[in-house]
């Protein structure tokens, strides 16, 4: 979330497998998430971005700049997904334009013609579940063949779960919805990925089907280390 190139870079340089740029929640400017990918790739990593809401424009450029995967939030129908999909994938399965100019400059093992044959394989469109109205229209979502996966956002999808009434990603029932989703999305042969405020709740979704975690944000896993650090520091 911080609009930090050092700070990408270094949490590439940690053992997660990936990082995410957060344009949705984060402080990013198109400068920051630009230069960013940079720092993630110099370091053995794939990259990530989470573009804002509505913002397929966003998710054409990312792939541009050389993001390999982009999550879409609030993505509450067929009609939603399919333009996010669309963004997202060359003709015939979408209308991306051509125009990767830095992803072939990151990527030097593809040439022009390999990016483009391979390029809707290989990128990743994951759209977010966060909605009463995303979970009714799922099936529909994953049967899109622009769509690779479904990312959920517990904490949203709590809002709409309760009417509006709190925000709990660890309501009871809400793990069964959850599960729910990841089950579904294995079934349809695709990517089930979650948001995971407490790292400890990452085997309880491995179970449930899901392949992918995002493990906090920034903040949260600098405090997460400091705690760590002076819990030794003082004995």
């Amino acid at each position: 979330t911080s609009p930090s190139v050092e700070i990408a870079g270094a949490m590439a340089r940690c053992a997660f497998d990936t990082v995410t740029v957060d344009m949705q929640h984060g402080a990013h400017s198109e400068v920051s998430a630009f230069e960013a990918v940079k720092a993630i790739f110099m370091a053995g990593k794939p990259a990530i971005m989470r573009i804002p809401v509505g913002r397929n424009d966003m998710a054409s450029r990312a792939l541009d700049m050389g993001y390999e995967a982009v999550i879409a939030p609030m993505i509450n129908s067929v009609a939603d997904a399919q333009a996010f999909a669309n963004a997202m994938k060359y003709p015939p399965l979408g209308e991306r334009s051509w125009g990767p100019t830095k992803a072939l400059q990151l990527h030097t093992s593809y040439t022009t013609g390999t990016y483009f044959r391979s390029a809707n394989g290989k990128t990743l469109a994951l759209a977010m579940i966060e909605t009463r109205a995303a979970h009714a229209a799922l099936d529909e979502i994953l049967a899109l063949d622009g769509i690779d996966g479904v990312f959920v956002g517990p904490s949203d999808l709590s809002i709409s779960w309760s009417n509006g009434a709190h925000v709990d990603p660890k309501n009871e029932e809400l793990q069964e919805v959850i599960s729910d989703i990841g089950g579904r999305a294995r079934k349809a042969g695709k990517i089930a990925a979650v948001f995971a405020v407490d790292p400890a709740d990452v085997p309880g979704f491995a179970k449930m089907g899901y392949r992918l975690a995002a493990l906090n944000t920034d903040p949260g896993i600098f405090h997460a280390g400091a705690s760590a650090m002076l819990e030794k520091a003082r004995g």
